[in-house]
């Protein structure tokens, strides 16, 4: 455990001038309601509530310290900064003794495959007796053990606690999904990467960021050579053949082109396995994933080449994924439902969901069928999108997916705009009775595809989260419809 760090070593730490009493903190907290004894409370002013507001709450709770923007009237110390927001991770990290340097932190960022790529990793680093941390969509993991998180990136302070915990419970390799917002709003500012990989880029989280090339910079900001020793890069996709050219780190090339410094090839793919090999520095390994797709072929080599850097070599990489356990909600086969194949996936960018019905095609799908929705408070721009991809399937069935704040049906009209008018794109506000109506419709052959939500157990709506997992709905509806008429939705 690091030692208790005075207050006058952050302040010079942050390059100010501190001449008030010596007190030694060791926590930092950005909340209020989590400010203990002995911790230190950064007061971040935000869009919708200031930090500046709740000090006094943490002083009360024990904390022996501030960092604030403005001078409180309130008798602890406190360190004056111009951008409380900036501070957190610096503070942060010099509180928790810097553990990413103790650890082979491994960053994962992309529009698409984080989570996949992060599992992937961690099954790896068994595979070769290593111990694995996880931070991601899904929640984190120390050595297996589940540690509940609140965002894709914690924010800092939560991250370098995080990180701490895994440096002392003797974490080998820590892999972390890194978002654009994380990126942009400095939650991972004072971790170090020791890899870092780009897995590609497509139109998503345009309610953040202003267009494609803000989007684009904060991905490639990973990249930075202050931030990450090596960059793992897919070039099968045109923003990582610029990134490639853009970046300020040594670049591993990874994809199906020859010349990759890590290549894959002879994908066979089913409903249920990966096929394919593995080449890196002469050596080559076959593998055979039990995890359907070949975009998901595509994760398996980014996060081979990851690995490979951390020091793994071929044959553990190519054991950690043979033995994969399920990714929740990414591409995740619902067994007993009958002659046709259910699949839950997480898809809710136009590409993500293109690609999951080419996958079907690729899988000899009779017919594909697919539920989809998109979420409220989010992206606008993309949901005509959304439903322009769904639309290439067979039977599309649009519906609600976690509408917050919105309107159900006018985030439905919105994607439905992108789909058109054709018989075979129905409109179903209810999520529970879209599933049914896949299902009803699902003749032998079929795969019906249920997008969007993916390892989600509530649905979110304006003041209130209901019980909801895609996964044991189709079960639940499945076995309603056992002797049952078809639902009636179009076939």
């Amino acid at each position: 455990m690091p030692p208790d760090v005075p207050l006058n070593e952050l302040a010079d730490r942050l390059g100010i001038a501190y001449h008030g009493p010596v007190v030694v903190v060791d926590d930092v907290h950005h909340d209020s309601r989590t400010a203990g004894p002995g911790s230190l409370f950064v007061a971040i002013p935000g869009a919708v509530v200031d930090g500046h507001d709740y000090a006094e709450t943490a002083v009360a709770a024990g904390a022996v310290a501030l960092v604030v923007e403005r001078p409180l009237e309130l008798d602890v110390p406190q360190l004056v900064v111009e951008n409380a927001r900036r501070a957190l991770p610096v503070v942060a990290a010099e509180v928790h003794g810097h553990p990413s340097a103790e650890l082979t932190v491994i960053g994962v960022t992309g529009t698409n495959g984080k989570t996949t790529v992060t599992y992937m990793l961690e099954s790896i680093a068994r595979a070769a007796g290593r111990v694995p941390g996880l931070v991601g969509t899904t929640g984190a993991r120390i050595d297996g053990a589940p540690v509940p998180v609140t965002r894709t990136t914690p924010e800092s302070s939560d991250l370098q606690r995080l990180l701490a915990a895994m440096r002392d419970r003797h974490v080998d390799i820590a892999a972390l999904e890194v978002s654009s917002h994380a990126l942009a709003l400095g939650r991972v500012d004072g971790v170090s990467f020791a890899v870092s990989a780009f897995t590609n880029l497509s139109h998503d989280h345009l309610d953040f960021h202003v267009d494609m090339e803000d989007y684009y910079r904060a991905k490639a900001s990973l990249f930075s050579a202050n931030r990450s020793r090596v960059g793992i890069v897919w070039v099968e996709d045109d923003w990582g053949r610029r990134l490639v050219d853009e970046i300020e780190t040594p670049v591993r090339t990874v994809g199906f082109s020859p010349g990759c410094d890590v290549q894959g090839a002879n994908v066979r793919v089913d409903t249920v396995s990966s096929h394919f090999d593995i080449t890196a520095g002469g050596s080559t390994a076959s593998v055979a994933m039990p995890l359907p797709g070949r975009f998901n072929v595509a994760n398996a080599l980014i996060a081979a080449a990851c690995a490979m850097e951390a020091g793994i070599p071929l044959e553990d990489v190519a054991a950690g994924l043979n033995d994969l356990p399920p990714v929740p909600g990414r591409l995740e086969l619902v067994p007993g439902t009958g002659p046709f194949t259910v699949i839950v996936d997480y898809a809710h960018s136009p590409d993500a969901i293109s690609e999951v019905i080419d996958e079907a095609r690729a899988f000899g799908a009779a017919r594909v069928i697919v539920v989809i929705g998109a979420g409220g408070d989010r992206d606008r721009e993309k949901r005509p999108l959304m439903g322009e991809a769904a639309a290439a399937a067979d039977l599309t069935i649009i519906t609600t997916d976690n509408p917050r704040s919105e309107d159900p049906a006018a985030i439905v009209e919105q994607v439905a705009s992108g789909a058109g008018s054709d018989e075979h794109i129905v409109i179903e506000l209810d999520r529970r009775t879209a599933i049914s109506s896949a299902l009803g419709a699902a003749r032998e052959g079929d795969v019906v595809l249920v997008l969007g939500k993916g390892h989600e157990q509530g649905q979110e709506f304006a003041d209130h989260v209901e019980p909801f997992d895609d996964r044991a709905v189709v079960r639940e509806e499945w076995r309603s419809l056992q002797g049952a008429p078809e639902s009636g939705a179009p076939s």
